[in-house]
Formats: structure tokens, sequence, C-alpha cells
């Protein structure tokens, strides 16, 4: 089930269009426990040529030994700018903390931490389409979560509609979703983007199917991947030979390569090859299978007619119904409710005690809860304007504020459907 077959929460009609047509089409800010916003400046107009300015860094006090930083970045993935920020710095990833990931593809800002680094180096470390700024040394290390929402600034492109049907769309659906909420679906992004196979991955993972995971993961291709990844992809598929795919992966695919190379030295060790590549990276194949079924939980539920709001057996949460993120110690919840989660997880051949992962224990999980409803924060219509890059369609500009944790795009399908 893709996000184009989940059910919509809004009775508006959509305006069409696309998401995320250029980078600076999505823009993502951290707002902070305090309230102060992680505000995109200087990638917003100028994109990749914009130079940021260089770091400047205060002297640091005996008692505070975290360096907090802005980070903004435009196209970049925050993995990858962290392990050469960690490289560059001389200090480990792990002294690196963080609130949370932001997407790769826009523009993103939010504040990050790290654990006694030499000012010197970090104030001449540069990467194309990254900037550090407001430097601040502090007492804590930033940890996951230690943010109250994220902001969203949204241009919707390429719109067949007038200026008045998407005004007065816009305006409803956002009424809509402020007054009653939308289904919190994990968006696509939870499940690997356009390639959309982790969750099959952690699937694979959960019912001990390791080699069908590893291969899944190795060979699965999708129509727009590079023709150099793909015709590696395709290759192994059909000759198995790890020896030839590690010299021919190329070097961004790291985690393939990782993958291939333990398999080329220990054949069949499967399990050791989902081990080969990052712990945090592991732990998204079963994160993105709990997501998926969440969403299926959901989705069956609005399907029925039971809708998102009160049912006799939920489990309540600040007076909002749940849903199981699954796990082996979750609890179902009682008549209707609970029997759709069962029947959910039954459907993929599981059980709760799938989720505990003896051949690779650190993938187990004792399972959740969390809120089916979703309400986005200070909805506005910014703009409609005619678009600049679809000729005679228009662009419409959204902002608003979501939770942390929810994400943008089970606003966006509701205005656009």
């Amino acid at each position: 089930m893709t996000s184009n077959h989940l059910p919509f929460s809004t009775h508006t009609l959509g305006i069409g269009g696309r998401i995320k047509a250029r980078y600076s089409d999505f823009i993502v800010e951290e707002v902070l426990n305090d309230g102060r916003v992680c505000q995109v400046s200087t990638f917003r107009e100028k994109g990749f040529d914009a130079t940021p300015e260089k770091l400047k860094i205060p002297e640091k006090p005996e008692e505070k030994d975290h360096l907090h930083l802005d980070l903004e970045k435009i196209n970049k993935d925050f993995s990858s700018i962290v392990k050469r920020l960690s490289r560059f710095a001389r200090v480990s990833k792990k002294r690196v903390g963080y609130a949370g990931l932001k997407d790769k593809r826009g523009i993103t800002c939010q504040r990050i931490s790290i654990f006694q680094p030499d000012p010197g180096l970090l104030e001449n470390f540069h990467i194309k389409g990254v900037e550090l700024r407001n430097a601040q040394w502090e007492k804590e290390r930033i940890e996951l979560g230690d943010h109250a929402e994220n902001r969203f600034t949204i241009i919707l492109r390429n719109s067949d509609c007038s200026e008045g049907e998407i005004k007065e769309r816009v305006e409803k659906a956002l009424h809509e979703m402020k007054e009653n909420g939308i289904a919190s679906f994990f968006g696509e992004q939870r499940f690997g983007g356009l390639r959309n196979i982790t969750h099959r991955v952690g699937e694979h993972i959960v019912k001990g199917e390791y080699e069908q995971a590893v291969m899944l993961y190795l060979t699965e291709t999708f129509p727009e991947e590079h023709d150099d990844v793909k015709s590696v992809r395709v290759a192994l598929a059909k000759n198995r030979d790890f020896g030839v795919a590690l010299k021919d992966f190329p070097l961004e695919c790291g985690f393939e390569r990782a993958m291939v190379n333990h398999l080329h030295s220990h054949p069949q060790d499967w399990v050791g090859a989902i081990q080969a590549i990052p712990q945090q990276m592991r732990f998204l194949f079963t994160h993105a299978l709990q997501s998926w079924l969440f969403n299926e939980v959901i989705a069956e539920r609005m399907n029925q007619g039971m809708g998102l709001g009160k049912t006799e057996g939920d489990i309540l949460e600040e007076g909002i119904p749940t849903a199981p993120l699954f796990g082996f110690a979750s609890e179902f919840a009682a008549g209707i409710p609970g029997n759709i989660e069962q029947q959910v997880l039954e459907g993929h051949g599981l059980s709760l005690f799938s989720f505990k992962i003896k051949a690779i224990p650190e993938l187990s999980g004792k399972g959740a809860r969390k809120q089916i409803m979703a309400f986005p924060i200070e909805p506005e219509l910014i703009k409609i304007e005619d678009d600049a890059f679809f000729t005679g369609r228009k662009a419409t500009t959204v902002r608003f504020r979501l939770k942390k944790g929810l994400y943008a795009t089970t606003i966006l399908r509701e205005l656009i459907k």
C-alpha cells in the first residue's frame, strides 16, 4: 500500500500539482523547546551558489563541553554530513548530537551539538551546500527528540487550477485539518523514498528470511535510479557474483558495498551481511516495517467506516486513539480496533513474537503506541502566483508547523489529492 492508496481525511477537492520540484520548494526549520526557530537563510535565494559566512566560535567556558550550532543544508543527507564533519573535526560520530533527521531533498536548518571539538579545525570546515553558524557552548548534549516542532514552508507547483479554485480549496482543507485533524500516516521517506523497500527488507528480517532481506536490498531497482547502479543490481541478481559487484558498485553505494564485501569474504553469511552496515541503518529496517503496519491499521479503520474518532476498545493517549508500532511486548486494543490490529499483523504472516529477533538481537523491539491523528499548527496559505517553471500553471506556497515525529507529506497529499 503506497501513499497513493491510503485514504484521505479531508473532503475538499485537491489542487493537483507536485511537491519538491526544486530544492527551495521544501523548507524545514526546527523549532526548539524554547520557541526559537532555526531559520533557513543562506540557501533560500541562491541555492548551491550561496557563499556561507565563516563560522566563528566563542571562547569555551571551563564548565561547558558541548558546542551547539545551527546546521543549514541544501539537498544533503544528514548522516553523510555528520560523517564528514566528525572526520574533519577529528572526533567520533558519537560525539555529534541532534534532535532529529531532516529531509535530504530540500533546504533544512536544525540545531546540532559536538562534544569537545577543536574550534580551530571546526572553523575551517567547509562542504558546498552546508553552513554552520550561531555557535554557543552549553553543558548538555542535544539528544533525539530535544525539539518541539518543525516548521514547513512549501511550494506546490504545476497546478492547473485557477487562482480562485486554489484559494478556496486550500483554505477549506487547511481549516478542516486544523479543526478535525488528519490521519498521522508515516511519509514515504520512512520506507526508503523512491526505492520504497526499507519496510519490505524489515519484514524479511523479522520473519528470519535473511537471504531474501539482503538480496532484496542489493538487487531491487527503481525507474529513476542511475543506469550504472541499476546494471550492477540486475547483474548481481542474475549471477550472485559478490566479488564483481564489489568492484562495480559505485563508491556512493556504501551500504551495498559493505554487504557485498562481507559476502565475498564470508559466503552465505546473510546475518553478517546485514550487520556489516551501520547500526543506525539496520534499525531503519524494522522501524520501517512497524511504520508500514501502523499505516495499514489506520487505513483499515478508515476503510471500515470507523474513522479517526474514539471507538469502544481504543487505547487513548491525550484523548486521541492510538495504533500499535508492533513489538514483542505490544498490547492490542479491545473490541473492533483490536480485531483490526490483529488482522493486519496476521495478514503479513506475523505475530508479536516475530519482533524478538534472536539472530540480530539489537533489531528486536518491544513496541509502542502512537496517536493516529495529527493537527497542523497555524496552517496558512501564503501566496498563489504564476509558476515560473511550469508555463501556464500556478504555484502555491503554504506554511504550517507539526509536532516532532509527524510528516509534512500527510498534509500535502490532502492538498494535492
